[in-house]
């Protein structure tokens, strides 16, 4: 049984607690630093990623976390944690973890009436075809020469992994399609 963080400060972390135990592992709320230690993985949700890197400062979380991650804690960001992980946004915000060699646009897809579901066969992920639901989603721009492509939606990269770190546009956790998960705790 792994032991799988979810970062619990803000956004849709219970529907990736709910995911991991259905899986048979535990999922843990983490929302201090010392909460980081003696975890397999952990997992960087949906939310607003402003407020999201605010409370990681106010709540002293993000040089641990920044530490864990290079240290090779398995991470995935789903839509604001993949904008967490990067290490340039497209504009003149700064980056908030900058571990992940992508750069991503912020609400890339529009406003939240911009929201829609796809289907898709991610190779590298499953053979057979994944709901992704996107929510005023992001997606990546530029990639570094060590990130992995794993997926393209209309063009727009919207799944990649670089060494301990996946980053995902889409929300797995908002549907009943567990092989995102499954992908993520076999990484462990």
């Amino acid at each position: 049984m792994k032991k799988i963080g979810v970062l619990a400060l803000q956004g849709a972390f219970n529907e990736h607690i709910e995911m991991i135990k259905s899986l048979g592992h535990r999922g843990i709320e983490v929302r201090k630093p010392e909460q980081l230690n003696n975890l397999d993985g952990i997992i960087l949700p949906g939310g607003e990623s402003t407020a999201i890197g605010k409370l990681l400062n106010d709540f002293k979380i993000k040089e641990p976390l920044i530490d864990k991650i290079k240290s090779g804690l398995p991470v995935w960001g789903t839509c604001a944690g993949m904008i967490l992980l990067a290490k340039e946004l497209d504009g003149d915000e700064d980056a908030h973890l900058k571990v992940m060699d992508i750069k991503v646009k912020r609400n890339a897809y529009g406003s939240q009436l911009d929201s829609f579901v796809t289907k898709g066969v991610i190779k590298k992920i499953s053979k057979k075809e994944i709901p992704m639901v996107f929510i005023r989603a992001p997606y990546i721009v530029d990639i570094g020469e060590k990130v992995d492509l794993l997926h393209k939606v209309d063009g727009n990269i919207v799944a990649a992994c670089e060494e301990n770190m996946l980053a995902t546009s889409f929300h797995p956790e908002l549907t009943n399609d567990t092989t995102f998960h499954e992908y993520f705790i076999n990484m462990i």
